[in-house]
């Protein structure tokens, strides 16, 4: 990959990822420039769905179109807008075998976000972040091409689809007021008397607060799960991603401090918390270096949800279902 074309996917990272970003500033080069890559190519796609005042859908579908076919190899990116991050996602998708079907599936689901603003069960929702998730969680452990992949990879797709389940706990209000878009199941609204009007009115009762706690519990058990496979990264890369996991995470503490409310405004981690969340992880790191100690020591996620056994709680880092 050229350098100039890594230097633009790190400026869009640094730009618009400041969480992802200090993250990837602790992966190790060979690792970290890809994901400048990697990071910038999704942005530029999630961009042309995510613009309050955007072009109509059959530009947006053109468009995306377009980027699959530069992505895949198919289009010169020089003669297209992005054609830096485009060329340097082209050379990163080459150099490390990354299936078209990641590719397309990712575009898939950009697509979705055109036509489907509602989710009606979270078996739904998941497809569409087999796309938006799953494909980026796919993608970076074949960059870090890890020794057991096959067994690092069910853990990284989970750790996924925490991070975006967690953005989207954070967005609601942000969704719903410049896309006309809703994330949480509807469902899991419905179970508990919730309607999409109440959301736009910024209305917090207690049935507002149970969805929420239901959405984050599930999504914390997928963090569970996630944070269980970090031991099969490489050494040099599985700090970086533990912290992922803490920043984003730690958003579920900002939500539970504000009682649930996502709705008068969206809860951002600030730069001194970031920061104090990064030296609080490697003290607990240097002195354990285990993933999953650090994580539950530091992150806003309990080790285990609260129907959990006292044997469950304290079998620390091992999960009955490793054996």
């Amino acid at each position: 990959m050229q350098s100039d074309n890594i230097k633009t996917s790190k400026s869009i990272q640094q730009q618009t990822g400041r969480t992802f970003h200090l993250a990837t500033r602790l992966l190790p080069e060979r690792i970290r420039h890809p994901t400048y890559v990697m990071y910038a190519f999704f942005r530029v796609a999630d961009e042309v769905v995510d613009q309050p005042d955007g072009p109509p859908p059959t530009v947006q579908h053109e468009r995306l179109e377009e980027i699959r076919e530069a992505a895949l190899g198919n289009r010169d990116p020089d003669e297209m807008p992005d054609g830096e991050v485009l060329a340097a996602f082209q050379d990163l998708r080459e150099a490390h075998d990354i299936p078209d079907e990641e590719v397309n599936v990712f575009v898939d689901a950009m697509e979705m976000d055109i036509a489907q603003a509602r989710y009606e069960t979270f078996d739904d929702l998941r497809e569409y972040m087999r796309g938006s998730a799953v494909a980026v969680g796919n993608m970076m452990t074949m960059v870090m091409d890890p020794p057991q992949a096959d067994t690092a990879l069910p853990h990284a797709q989970a750790l996924a689809e925490a991070f975006q389940l967690s953005n989207f706990l954070r967005d609601v209000r942000e969704d719903i007021h410049e896309y006309g878009r809703v994330y949480l199941p509807q469902e899991t609204l419905e179970r508990h008397g919730v309607t999409e009007e109440q959301l736009a009115r910024a209305e917090v009762d207690e049935g507002f607060r149970a969805v929420m706690q239901e959405e984050i519990a599930r999504t914390e058990d997928l963090y569970r799960e996630g944070v269980a496979g970090i031991r099969y990264l490489p050494e040099d890369c599985q700090f970086g991603v533990l912290l992922s996991a803490v920043l984003y995470a730690e958003h579920h503490r900002l939500i539970r401090s504000r009682g649930y409310d996502v709705l008068t405004e969206t809860p951002e981690l600030t730069r001194r918390r970031r920061l104090w969340l990064l030296a609080r992880t490697w003290w607990h790191w240097r002195r354990n270096g285990d993933p999953e100690a650090t994580f539950y020591a530091v992150s806003a996620v309990s080790e285990r949800g609260p129907g959990a056994t006292a044997t469950e709680r304290t079998s620390h880092g091992q999960p009955t279902w490793r054996g």
